[in-house]
């Protein structure tokens, strides 16, 4: 495969402050690559690289060549922010940006692709709800039909329902063959869609791999997490001591955190016996949650910050 985005020891810094640390990267043609990181990280300042609308130090290549020399049309952008006229209907807003473009999709068909049908269609932009209005945002990144696709935070604001919708859009235009640099703060979002995922931290990228590769490198192991029902935690959880389960085969770790109790490393199989063990041990066990690791893990392990998701998402 032919690497549609190339980043070569990419730096750029804000006066004192470094945004990008030497980055390094490929996306392969019709990749979704998934970019994440805390806040600060350099996450918005490398896709300004890669799409020229942002100087750095490096070698940036788009399309194989530099992202300033490459027809607009080849390339479409979603900013974080984006404001786009708001005395203008939806149609009209595509209409304009189709008209920027020779052989850009029919205005009629983008909308209908990214949600916005009906009486929508016809209400001035600034008077559309926030999910609304994204949709909008997504559509005019799409007009064009680009070759390779950034999506700065694509579905913020989106309800649960038309974010999925977005998400199996997504899916079908990566499945067509379009290139697609997705961040985002709902990892769910970024689990679904990405092929690879890179974690940046302090304007380096930390760890780059599949999800599944991901997990299995830094997620930890799976876990059961036990509320216990007798009210002692919730008066004082540092008289709930951790039950000893060093009797029982699988090499459990106990921990309390923050009036739970945490068993790591238990399987699907195990649940049963653990909680016979508390039970023996006279642990009331009001309700257990059984998780296995997931990016939220990966992200707390690389980058040493829990994850506080878009959508509620976090890590434990």
């Amino acid at each position: 495969m032919t690497a549609a985005l190339v980043a070569e020891g990419v730096r750029k810094a804000y006066g004192d402050v470094t945004a990008l640390d030497g980055v390094s990267l490929e996306i392969e043609a019709g990749e979704v690559f998934g970019l994440v990181g805390p806040n600060g990280a350099g996450k918005t300042t490398l896709v300004r690289a890669l799409t020229g609308t942002a100087r750095a130090d490096g070698r940036v290549r788009v399309l194989d060549a530099a992202p300033t020399a490459v027809e607009r049309s080849r390339i479409g952008l979603l900013p974080q922010s984006f404001s786009p006229a708001g005395r203008l209907t939806p149609r009209e807003l595509l209409a304009q940006y189709a008209g920027r473009y020779d052989d850009a999709r029919e205005p009629e068909a983008v909308l209908s692709d990214v949600g916005i049908d009906g009486p929508a269609r016809e209400r001035w932009y600034e008077t559309l709800s926030g999910g609304q209005k994204r949709r909008v945002c997504v559509g005019i990144a799409l007009v064009n039909d680009p070759e390779v696709l950034f999506l700065d935070e694509p579905t913020t604001g989106i309800d649960p329902a038309g974010r999925r919708a977005l998400w199996g859009l997504l899916e079908d235009l990566a499945a067509g063959g379009t290139t697609v640099l997705l961040t985002s703060h709902s990892m769910a979002e970024v689990e679904r869609l990405s092929d690879r995922v890179g974690f940046l931290n302090g304007g380096r990228l930390v760890a780059v791999g599949t999800p599944g590769d991901l997990i299995a490198a830094h997620g930890g192991r799976s876990r059961l997490v036990v509320e216990p029902g007798d009210g002692v935690a919730e008066s004082d959880p540092t008289r709930m001591p951790a039950p000893d389960l060093a009797d029982l085969d699988g090499g459990f770790e106990v921990s309390t955190r923050r009036g739970r109790i945490v068993v790591e490393g238990v399987g699907p199989r195990d649940i049963d016996r653990v909680v016979a063990a508390f039970d023996a041990r006279g642990v009331d066990v009001e309700s257990l949650t059984w998780t296995q690791p997931d990016l939220g893990d990966v992200y707390l392990a690389v980058t040493g910050e829990s994850f506080e998701g878009g959508d509620g998402e976090a890590v434990r």
